[in-house]
Parts: structure tokens; C-alpha cells; sequence
């Protein structure tokens, strides 16, 4: 079958790693150490950069690290901190993930300090690394090689008074952290740490503890759903924030119209409603252009209804896979009938996500429950 072209305008690897920020970062160890060799630093990081992939790059810029540092991890560990920029303002609450290009700091200390004789001095350098990039991945290492020692510190970590350290607790020991490997450690040990943090007065922090309670959902839903109702229990968290997070953890279950979660959530699985006139067009579309679809609900008693659609897309195989998308949340009163309307485009240059010809179905779902599929063929 044939694929949609795909995008080469943007690089997020040739953004966050290229020879400019290579350059800041060899400016900062100069700064700091005046026989640090700035030139050569740079050389080796910059060569063959250009062939490698993301998370290559890191290994890459770390490795030409390693032989500009001292050779003796407790002084070089010493370099590293001394050539920090300040921390991260920490007057914000969110949306602050730092530079990339101290991810290769990280990792230097995960190559050359993941033992039992620098692991005290690699834990806290990490945690000084973390106030300007967050150390997620390279804390894993040491839960898993070092695990009762690390959580001890990450106890300590979940009451520091910098947030970006808070979150790290949560973040780094998340079941299914994004672009890292998967944690050899019970995955309801951190939950204690978790008790403590929904209760954190930053965004940053407690969208990481939803995000790590979605992670847990997939496998453990029952222990998050108790969680979360504990939670609600305690009456730590402001109630709009913890019905946020609320919301966030349960994001997945919701989608696979989990009856618990929905509930927990206030929504009923069985609504008394009907739907009429769904409708979709084009039937035929190709990559770039897009969909429109409508339906009218008719409410048979009042209900907060929780509005989604499933595409299941064609894959390359011929098989299909779903994918749930939001529409909203209403409330509607017996008797109202509202009239919903929504637009999907298809991307064409998509970097992540292909598209394949063949039919495609479309399908209401609403407080978790399906509510009419239709069909609409993707051309190639």
C-alpha cells in the first residue's frame, strides 16, 4: 500500500541538539574551568552528530563529555555542578521542562557514577541536574540497580522545597515513563511517595502524578481507582485540582468506557438518551483533507454525558486499529435535544502517525458506551 508523504521541514532532534547548543554548553564548563577543552569538546560532540537519532545524540555528547572531565568521577561530578546556570525560575508552577542539552549530563552520570561507591554524590548531583532538565530518565537507572537507597532519597525529594525535585519523585518512577525503560520495582511502591505529592500546590507536580496514575491504570485500574477515592477521602487537594487530576488519571479507562471510572467521575454508563440523524462526509477522502460529521442527542432524563469518537484506522497490515478522540462534556435536561458537530482533518505530512488506504470506521461513543459506527473509505 501506499503511504502519505511525511514531513522533513521539522527536526526535534536538530533542535534540541545541533552545534549551537553544544556550543552553550562547552561555553558554560569554560566559564567555570579555564583548562577545560572547549575546542575540543566541541569537535568531538559535532562529529557524526547529524547521523544520529534523538536519544543517540544524548549518548553521543556525554561519551565526548567523558574525555574532557576528570577521570576521577568524584572531581568531575564537581565540574559538572560547578559549570550549572542557575536553577530554573522557581517561581513557576508549570509548563518549565528545562534544556535539553543537559539531558546528556544525565547520562554521564548514569555511565560513570551507577555504583554503590558514587551512588550517594550521583544522586545528588542528579538532583541539582533536575532543577534545569528533568533527570527521569537517568533516575531510573538507580531505582533499579540501587532500588531501597534511591527511594530512601526520593522520600527526602518528595518534601524539597524546589519543585521541578518534587516532580522527579513522580515522574521517575512512573510505570510507563515515554522514552524510557521499564522500571524492575513493584509499580505500587511509589504510591506512598504519590499520597504525599497530589497534594503539591503545583500543576507541574500533580499533572505528573495523573500522568503516573494513567500509567498504573492499564495494568493495575482497580488500585488507581482506590487511590483516587482515598485521595478525595483525605481532602488534602484543593477540589478543583484533585477532580482535574481526577480526570487526567482516568483519561485511558474513560476511553475504554471503564464503568468504574466513569462513575468515579460522575457519569452514568447506561445514559437515557437517543441519538438520531448521525451522519458523516465526505465518503471518500484522501490525506490532507477532511471529515465532517453530526448527530442530535435527545435526553430521556437529565445526565452529564462525556462525548467521544473512535476512528479505527486502516493499518499496513490491513487490520484496523482504534483511536479514541474528545468531543466534550454536557449536561443535558429531559426532553433538550442539542446538535453536535465536529471536523477531523488527516494530516498528510503527519511525523508520527501514517496513513493507509482501505475503510475506515466511525464510531459515537458516549459515557463509554457506542452509539452508532459508520464508514468512509481513505484514498490513497
Amino acid at each position: 500500500m501506499k503511504k502519505a508523504h511525511r514531513s522533513t521541514t521539522f527536526s526535534l532532534k536538530d533542535q534540541l541538539f545541533n552545534a549551537e547548543r553544544i556550543g552553550y554548553l562547552a561555553g558554560l564548563f569554560a566559564d567555570a574551568d579555564a583548562s577545560f577543552d572547549r575546542v575540543g569538546f566541541q569537535k568531538q560532540a559535532n562529529r557524526g552528530l547529524k547521523k544520529l537519532e534523538l536519544k543517540q545524540r544524548i549518548v553521543h555528547i556525554a561519551q565526548a563529555l567523558e574525555t574532557c572531565l576528570d577521570p576521577d568521577f568524584r572531581i568531575a561530578a564537581k565540574q559538572i555542578l560547578g559549570a550549572l546556570p542557575p536553577p530554573l525560575d522557581p517561581q513557576r508552577t508549570d509548563d518549565d521542562f528545562g534544556d535539553f542539552i543537559f539531558a546528556p549530563l544525565g547520562e554521564w552520570v548514569v555511565r560513570n557514577g551507577l555504583s554503590q561507591q558514587y551512588l550517594r554524590q550521583s544522586l545528588r548531583t542528579l538532583k541539582q541536574l533536575t532543577m534545569r532538565f528533568s533527570m527521569e530518565d537517568a533516575i531510573r537507572y538507580f531505582i533499579n540497580a540501587f532500588p531501597d537507597i534511591t527511594y530512601t532519597e526520593l522520600e527526602k525529594w518528595s518534601l524539597d522545597s524546589n519543585y521541578h525535585v518534587r516532580r522527579l519523585v513522580s515522574e521517575g518512577t512512573r510505570p510507563r515513563l515515554p522514552w524510557s525503560g521499564r522500571l524492575k520495582t513493584d509499580p505500587a511502591r511509589p504510591l506512598t511517595l504519590l499520597d504525599r505529592l497530589h497534594a503539591d500546590p503545583t500543576r507541574y507536580v500533580t499533572r505528573s502524578v495523573a500522568n503516573h496514575l494513567n500509567d498504573l491504570a492499564k495494568t493495575e485500574p482497580l488500585v488507581v481507582l482506590d487511590q483516587l477515592m482515598r485521595w478525595q477521602q483525605l481532602d488534602l487537594q484543593d477540589t478543583n485540582e484533585l477532580a482535574w487530576m481526577t480526570r487526567h488519571s482516568l483519561r485511558t479507562l474513560v476511553k475504554a468506557g471503564n464503568p468504574d471510572a466513569l462513575k468515579l467521575l460522575g457519569f452514568r454508563t447506561s445514559p437515557k438518551i437517543e441519538v438520531l440523524n448521525f451522519q458523516v462526509a465526505p465518503l471518500q477522502v484522501k490525506p490532507g483533507e477532511t471529515i465532517h460529521f453530526g448527530f442530535d442527542i435527545n435526553g430521556l432524563r437529565s445526565e452529564s454525558l462525556l462525548i467521544d469518537y473512535v476512528i479505527d484506522f486502516v493499518k499496513a497490515n490491513g487490520t484496523r486499529s482504534p483511536k479514541v478522540h474528545k468531543i466534550k462534556q454536557i449536561n443535558i435536561e429531559r426532553g433538550e435535544t442539542i446538535r453536535i458537530e465536529k471536523r477531523h482533518p488527516f494530516r498528510a505530512n503527519a511525523t508520527t502517525f501514517t496513513l493507509y488506504p482501505g475503510t475506515h470506521r466511525l464510531t459515537l461513543q458516549i459515557n463509554g458506551k457506542a452509539y452508532g459506527t459508520l464508514t468512509f473509505e481513505m484514498e490513497s
